[in-house]
Formats: structure tokens, C-alpha cells, sequence
């Protein structure tokens, strides 16, 4: 009877805290209600704001940047920012000062991993960026970068699509691009053709100048006004003296360039051939001396001798021999 009255006791004990406790949560429940309803009014209040925001912000960026990626990615980034600042707030309104401190300190730990694993995807991305807003290249450029040349297909955050001469599609990452050199040859409406040319060691060296320069200046492909026409002197070569015929075309496109090249090099060979100028043949001196200036035909004129002297030796002693 006395252990019955003990479970019972027991009981009535694990009822009565049991009651408290949910009596005591459901009064804090109640009291908590107004702060409740007002921080989802927070909430609420800040959704709208966040979107307004972003609407206004969209506008004003589409102004100033024309790639559509880093409109979307700064609206929703602006977006989440305003987002995170109102849900900080609606837990303030419900006196979870705490719960923020942790949340934001879990937020920073989480950061800082995210940022050592990820941090070549960052830079990639963070370039990107960059690029985006700086505009060095637009879609359909002939670039020269990271040792690729090609046309521009597509500007991601990621990475940059170029295709090459060789029809060939070449992913560069947006950190390679951004943080070497980058040769853009569409940022000019011009650009100048280099023609090396070598003549013979018996030409006229001044009658080759003119000559050049009177072919070059009357092709139609250098009809510009940006510079004139330049021969210029490029040293004295193993079997020629070399010069760089430099001009100026109005294209700055790759097929142009070649066009232009072409042209060139075919009307220096016709002018060089109607005017008796020779372009030579890589030559080779042959030296047969020890000490060097001695041609081959006196080297085999000695050796002749030699010769000479060994078979009058070898007769005397033929001779020397057959008296014995």
C-alpha cells in the first residue's frame, strides 16, 4: 500500500512539473504573440523593400552594364543582403539577440572554409566580375591572350569562350584573362603590316628603298591616312641585306591583316623581278684552311702535290729495292 502511494505521489509530481512547464512555455507563447506578428510584418516589410530595391537597381545598372549575368547576379546578391538584414531584425523583435550572434558567427567560420575550398572558383568569378564591368572585350573581338588568339563567342563570370583560326573552342578562366596580358585588335580601327624583304649584296641598297616604298604607297590596300609608308633598315644578314617594309591598313580583322600581307608580298617579287633585283638563296662558304681563307681548289692543289711527292718516294725506293 505504501509503495502505491509512493508511484502515485511520484506521478502526481511528474504532472504537476510537467503542467508548470507547459503552462509556463504557453504563457511566453502568448506574451510572445505581438512580437511574433510584428516580426513577420518585418519580414514582410523588408520583401517588398528588398524588391523594390532590386528594380531600381536593375534600371540604373542596365545603363552601365551591358551583360546580362552581372545584372541578375547583382540584383539577387542585393536582394539576399536586404533579405538577411530584415530576417537579423525580426529576430531581434523576438529578443533572440543570441540566436543572431550565433548565426552570425557560424556564418563567418562557414565564410572562411568556403573561402579556402573554393578559392580558385572565387577569383574566377570575382574577375569575371571585373572584366564584366570594365568592358576590355566585347563579343565578336580577335583577342591574343594566355598564348590563344581566336574571336569572342561568349563573356561568362566563369571563363571566356574564344574560337581559334583553326575552328577549335578554347575555354580561357576569367582569372588567366583578367590578370595577364591581353592584346585586343579591335579597340583600333587600324593596324600595321610588317613585310621582312632581303636583297642580294649586289643591288643597289638605295634603289631597293624607293623601289619598296613606290610599290607599297601605290597599293589600294594602304590607302589610309594614318601614317605613311616605311622601309626600314633590319641588318645585314648571312646571305642578304634585310629590310621590314612597315604600312598601315583601315581593318584591324585577322583575314584583312593576311589579305594585306599577301598583296604586299606579291607586288614587291613582281617589282623586284621587272627591275633585275634578286633575292637570294640562303649561301654557304665552305673554309678548308686550318686557320681559315684558304679556298678548296688550293687545298686540293696541295694535296695533288703531296701526292706527287709520295709516288716519286715510293718509285725510289721500288728502285732502291730491285738493285739490291
Amino acid at each position: 500500500m505504501e509503495e502505491l502511494d509512493n508511484q502515485l505521489d511520484l506521478l502526481h509530481k511528474g504532472y504537476k512539473a510537467l503542467s508548470t512547464k507547459l503552462l509556463g512555455w504557453f504563457e511566453t507563447l502568448v506574451s510572445m504573440l505581438p512580437n511574433f506578428f510584428l516580426a513577420i510584418i518585418v519580414l514582410i516589410v523588408f520583401y517588398f523593400l528588398a524588391k523594390a530595391i532590386k528594380v531600381g537597381i536593375n534600371r540604373m545598372l542596365t545603363r552601365l552594364v551591358d551583360n546580362k549575368n552581372i545584372l541578375d547576379l547583382a540584383t539577387q546578391i542585393i536582394f539576399y543582403v536586404i533579405m538577411l538584414v530584415g530576417t537579423f531584425v525580426a529576430l531581434g523583435v523576438l529578443n533572440l539577440d543570441k540566436t543572431v550572434t550565433s548565426l552570425l558567427a557560424g556564418a563567418g567560420v562557414i565564410g572562411l572554409a568556403l573561402s579556402f575550398a573554393f578559392q580558385d572558383l572565387a577569383t574566377n568569378f570575382i574577375s569575371g566580375v571585373f572584366l564584366a564591368i570594365q568592358k576590355p572585350i566585347q563579343i565578336g573581338d580577335l583577342i591574343q591572350t594566355n598564348n590563344y588568339i581566336g574571336y569572342v563567342k561568349k563573356i561568362g563570370l566563369r571563363a571566356i569562350d574564344i574560337e581559334n583560326f583553326d575552328g577549335q573552342y578554347v575555354i580561357i578562366p576569367s582569372k588567366e584573362v583578367f590578370q595577364s596580358p591581353l592584346l585586343n585588335f579591335n579597340r583600333l580601327n587600324h593596324r600595321r603590316v610588317n613585310v621582312p624583304v632581303g636583297v642580294s649584296y649586289g643591288d643597289d641598297i638605295e634603289k631597293v628603298e624607293n623601289l619598296l616604298y613606290e610599290t607599297i604607297r601605290d597599293l589600294d590596300i594602304t590607302k589610309n591616312d594614318f601614317s605613311d609608308v616605311r622601309i626600314d633598315f633590319d641588318g645585314f644578314g648571312d646571305s642578304s641585306v634585310n629590310f621590314i617594309v612597315r604600312f598601315w591598313i583601315n581593318q584591324c580583322n585577322q583575314p584583312s591583316y593576311h589579305r594585306a600581307y599577301t598583296k604586299a608580298g606579291i607586288a614587291i617579287k613582281k617589282a623586284f623581278d621587272a627591275n633585275d633585283i634578286t633575292i637570294p638563296f640562303p649561301i654557304r662558304t665552305l673554309d678548308f684552311g686550318i686557320k681559315g681563307g684558304e679556298k678548296l681548289v688550293e687545298q686540293l692543289a696541295i694535296l695533288d702535290k703531296l701526292d706527287q711527292i709520295e709516288q716519286k718516294k715510293s718509285q725510289t725506293r721500288n728502285s732502291t729495292d730491285s738493285e739490291k
